[in-house]
């Protein structure tokens, strides 16, 4: 057996710290921040240093923390066939023709035809032929096996005859299409085999059943696949449909015992990165709360994945207007898909959650002494969240709700009203600058689903940073990948010159803010400092600088400025830095060294 270092001395690199912006070398003790200074200082500790790394220049930095993952629906993600444009897939002949070839390889180890072909990340708006592939075509490229293919936002699929049948819903009336009234689909979904909403969660549920073994590989693979770019904490978001309660107790318990000393004693162990747990279970009232926390006990909140609507991509996220994409008169066009609401107006998404709802299940944690969270995208669905605010103020007082220190995830659309609601009642939110890279400007998704006026508005990072919104960014992976560099640059790169905000900015809320919006920035995690945890990142980064400025061009130089801690060059061009070792708490989770 072998013993894990207890005390790690790195050196000759550059530490980013606003305790000391100068320092090149950095010693943890204890799994704390024991000393940070200069270089010619550190020679003389290097003695008392169970290991010594020699940087050679790379950046020692605080660890990111990603405030909105999905570590099994990752994990299946990555064992599914890959249907997005980075897979290669940039045509519907793309997919079914990958698709094709997934259910062969599948075939070769399961001939039975018994195994769930799983496929992740369509998004037909990227394909020239602007349409998804349909039931019929999956059954004929897949040999008639049961097929879940997700789109990229996990919002909707399209399934084969087979997993319809598996799952019980072919004589169901929302799938035959007699029963549509208020699904805002034209076509029966079992023409297209494109389902949302209900129908996709329990189909979901069968196609994600997972034997005990399988489950635990893939929690541990993913978890390890982020800290190996640099990820030292994650913030969970476990759902009804997700994962059950006993996955979120084992992943949990797996987080814990990865860096215990028993488990460390092992040669060769690496330990997890931290997880906050989140549980997206509705609750009327406290009672409902504590039932929970008495078989979770370690939730840090209850909510995250509680949606109040859908998604923009899939067409379910409340607006207050009619998507921009569909025919204003369901006779005038033949598109295939979500027309009219259950009254026939023009179709205006999902709203799952009405405000007394909201406000219920927000007093009822404030009782049981944890977070709520909601999952919010559109602009429908954020005044229905911020009327539940209101309601939960009047019922417990504002002093009660402000101090349950709520949270919001995505967040896409804030106006002025809802920012001082925002600041009103003390919520924070946990957004993910990737969505506006990844789905808006003036040819993404989101332009296409409402018009570019309303995809503009997006994700207003410099006036929620100026307002003093608590902030922390998230991937919500499988929707985006875990690539924190590009979160930060896609913050300082929106669309909008006057919502970018800095580099330095966008790494804290990646950071701090993710340790903060969990209630632990008491804990001084997210900075190093001295007796500050030590959750670190080490970096191979070509350039090293400072922005300028966030503005209409943002440039960056190599001079430090007033001692400003320095962050790679994230500049359009720039060599993506290389994640070289990552620690939480002193345990060592990912090593190149």
């Amino acid at each position: 057996m072998s013993q894990p270092a207890r005390s790690i001395l790195y050196r000759n690199g550059v530490v980013h710290s606003g305790a000391d912006p100068f320092a090149e070398a950095i010693l943890v003790d204890d799994g704390v921040v024991a000393w940070l200074g200069a270089d010619d200082t550190a020679a003389g500790l290097a003695a008392r240093a169970d290991r010594v790394i020699d940087l050679d220049g790379a950046l020692v930095a605080p660890g990111f923390v990603d405030a909105h993952a999905h570590v099994l629906e990752s994990g299946l993600a990555a064992d599914s066939v890959d249907l997005t444009t980075a897979g290669g897939v940039h045509s519907l002949a793309d997919a079914l023709a990958a698709l094709h070839q997934g259910g062969r390889r599948l075939t070769a180890s399961d001939p039975s035809g018994e195994q769930v072909l799983l496929a992740f990340g369509w998004d037909e708006q990227a394909w020239p032929e602007r349409r998804a592939f349909t039931r019929a075509e999956l059954d004929a490229v897949c040999g008639g096996r049961p097929v879940y293919a997700a789109r990229v936002d996990v919002h909707s699929a399209v399934i084969s005859s087979a997993l319809a049948a598996r799952a019980g819903i072919d004589r169901d009336p929302a799938w035959t299409g007699t029963g549509l009234s208020g699904s805002g689909w034209s076509d029966a979904p079992a023409d297209t085999g494109l389902v949302t909403s209900d129908l996709h969660h329990t189909v979901r549920d069968v196609a994600h059943a997972l034997s005990p073994e399988r489950r635990t590989r893939l929690y541990r693979e993913t978890l390890s696949a982020w800290a190996a770019r640099g990820i030292v904490s994650v913030h969970e978001m476990s759902g009804e449909h997700l994962d059950t309660r006993a996955g979120l107790a084992e992943l949990h318990a797996l987080t814990a015992a990865s860096v215990s000393a028993e488990t460390l004693a092992e040669a060769g162990a690496l330990g997890l990165p931290h997880l906050a747990a989140y549980r997206g279970e509705l609750c009327a009232g406290a009672d409902d709360a504590r039932a929970l926390l008495a078989e979770l006990p370690f939730l840090t909140g209850i909510g995250g994945d509680l949606n109040v609507d859908g998604s923009i991509g899939s067409r379910t996220a409340a607006m207050r207007s009619p998507y921009s994409d569909l025919p204003a008169d369901p006779s005038s066009g033949s598109f295939a898909g979500a027309l009219t609401n259950a009254d026939g107006s023009p179709w205006t998404g999902n709203l799952y959650l009405a405000a007394d709802q909201i406000a219920n299940h927000l007093v009822a944690v404030r009782e049981a002494g944890v977070q709520g969270a909601f999952h919010v995208i559109g602009d429908r669905a954020m005044d229905e969240m911020v009327l539940g605010l209101q309601i939960a103020a009047q019922v417990s007082g504002d002093s009660a709700v402000r101090g349950g220190h709520h949270r919001i995830e995505h967040a896409l659309f804030v106006d002025a009203v809802t920012l001082a609601a925002l600041l009103v009642h003390g919520i924070g939110l946990s957004v993910q600058p990737a969505f506006e890279s990844a789905f808006g400007g003036g040819k993404g998704v989101y332009a296409s689903r409402l018009g570019a006026m309303r995809a503009g508005s997006i994700m207003p990072f410099a006036d929620l940073a100026q307002a003093g919104v608590p902030l922390a960014f998230g991937s919500d992976t499988p929707v985006t990948p875990v690539d924190p560099w590009q979160g930060v640059r896609a913050a300082t790169t929106h669309e909008d010159p006057d919502q970018r905000i800095s580099a330095g900015a966008a790494f804290r809320a990646h950071t701090r803010g993710g340790w903060r919006l969990a209630g632990l920035d008491h804990t001084g995690a997210g900075q190093l400092r001295v007796g500050s945890p030590a959750h670190l990142a080490v970096w191979r980064a070509e350039h090293l600088g400072v922005q300028a400025a966030p503005g209409r061009l943002s440039s960056w130089s190599e001079e430090a400025r007033a001692g400003t801690p320095l962050l790679p060059d994230l500049s359009p061009d720039a060599v993506q830095p290389e994640c070289l070792h990552t620690l939480r708490d002193g345990v060592v989770l990912h090593d190149t060294f």
